[in-house]
């Protein structure tokens, strides 16, 4: 009966377990858990956009359990994001609505290579320390451009978003690249919350195989911010430059 109400086998269910694990960890550190578990999903043979719903529902696992790690430590205020976290979700809706009309064949293309720059931006950049840089943006500007557009990109395409955010949250917002990678699982959760409520909708979740993957999802999320507090930008950089390379080599592959 288990088996039946997963839509995959025992031991299926338990390998996507342990995958959401891992990309939940990776995700909360660097961004990228995506990588993972997509084609883990893809894996065991369900359709494509059951691929999609299913992990956004597992994914708000891991970006829930680090935003509530980094609200918790005092890392975020949400008070001081409710305009961004509103933005981000506003985005994420109508990226869902845009991509089931527009041909996303351009953005594939580009997105490989937007996020290998972040990779090296990273690698490269002398801006990115323990502490807080000047403020290029405030936060209004940075609510209504970047995490609305942001939102709206993880809800039309997604890859490396994550990235993304962090990236916008050290080069225009100044901030630490722990609080950086902090205030961006903040958005990651409210842009992923925003798309479930759009697969599900439309019926394109798994509720119970989902579900299984969103509790692997927090166990991996909860170390990740562990990590990102104890070990800091030391362990937070490579890990970036690393999923960078490999989400924009995967896109490649796959375009």
């Amino acid at each position: 009966m288990i088996i039946e109400i997963l839509g995959v086998s025992t031991e299926h269910a338990t390998i996507l377990f342990i995958v959401a694990v891992l990309a939940g960890f990776i995700n909360t550190v660097a961004g990228g858990g995506g990588l993972l578990s997509i084609p883990a999903l893809m894996w065991v043979g369900l359709p494509p956009t059951v691929v999609l719903g299913t992990n956004k529902l597992q994914a708000c696992g891991g970006s829930f359990s680090a935003s509530y790690f980094f609200v918790r430590k005092g890392i975020v205020n949400l008070k001081e994001m409710k305009l961004a976290i509103f933005c981000a979700f506003t985005g994420s809706i109508l990226g869902t609505i845009a991509v089931q009309q527009i041909d996303t064949a351009i953005l594939k293309s580009i997105i490989p290579f937007l996020i290998l720059g972040i990779g090296a931006y990273f690698l490269f950049s002398k801006k990115i320390a323990a502490e807080d840089n000047k403020q290029i943006v405030g936060p209004t500007l940075f609510a209504f451009i970047i995490a609305l557009s942001l939102g709206f990109y993880d809800g039309f395409f997604g890859p490396g978003v994550g990235s993304f955010l962090t990236l916008a949250f050290v080069s225009l917002a100044g901030h630490n690249l722990i609080k950086a990678t902090a205030h961006a699982k903040v958005l990651n959760f409210s842009s992923n919350i925003a798309a479930l409520i759009s697969f599900a909708i439309a019926g394109k979740v798994l509720w119970i195989l989902g579900i299984s993957m969103l509790i692997g999802q927090v166990i991996g999320g909860t170390l990740g911010s562990k990590m990102v507090v104890t070990k800091g930008v030391k362990f937070i950089r490579p890990l970036m430059v690393t999923m960078s390379i490999a989400m924009s080599a995967k896109l490649l592959l796959l375009s």
